[in-house]
């Protein structure tokens, strides 16, 4: 873990592993469906989503693939993964922190950690899809270096979104 991460986390009253403990799938699974759904009015389906896309991976994760848990007074308070997508392209997944550790620099120092990582673990390229309604999301991805490479507009969860993939060349 970087020193800047380790410090922010410190001065949240946070902790961060990367060991997957029984409960932690299914946790971060909720924690997806109850903050989208109170802060972005999210449905169900949303929800269900999350449940398979993190289904599709086998648990816990291979060498070049990890997950950061952040855990505040016992419980679980954010996640970011990086997973592989082909030999050469990283995907960044899951990054969420709860309302009580926004603001604190903590988003943005898991997604340097998850491109320090992508980068140590031999990657070329890092992508992640979000919709353009999280914009406070995709300010972190921009700021750490991430550029729009695609957005399609369509029927999702419930809504006409705009999903949009940000890229990262690490070369």
């Amino acid at each position: 873990m970087s020193g800047a991460l380790a410090l922010r986390c410190a001065r949240a009253g946070a902790a961060l592993r990367h060991d997957l403990r029984p409960g932690d799938i299914g946790e971060m699974v909720r924690m997806h469906g109850a903050l989208y759904a109170r802060e972005h009015g999210f449905p169900c389906g949303f929800e269900a989503y999350v449940a398979g896309t993190m289904a599709a991976y086998s648990w816990p994760l291979a060498d070049r693939e990890r997950l950061w848990i952040l855990e505040r007074d016992g419980m679980m308070a954010g996640s970011i993964a990086i997973v592989k997508a082909t030999d050469s392209a990283a995907q960044l997944r899951w990054l969420l922190l709860s309302s009580e550790l926004r603001g604190k620099g903590l988003g943005r120092a898991l997604v340097e950690e998850a491109i320090s990582f992508s980068r140590l673990a031999g990657y070329s390229s890092v992508f992640l899809w979000t919709v353009s309604s999280l914009t406070t999301a995709t300010a972190v991805y921009r700021r750490a270096g991430f550029a729009r490479t695609e957005s399609k507009t369509h029927q999702l969860w419930g809504a006409v979104r705009t999903e949009e993939r940000y890229d990262l060349a690490l070369a």
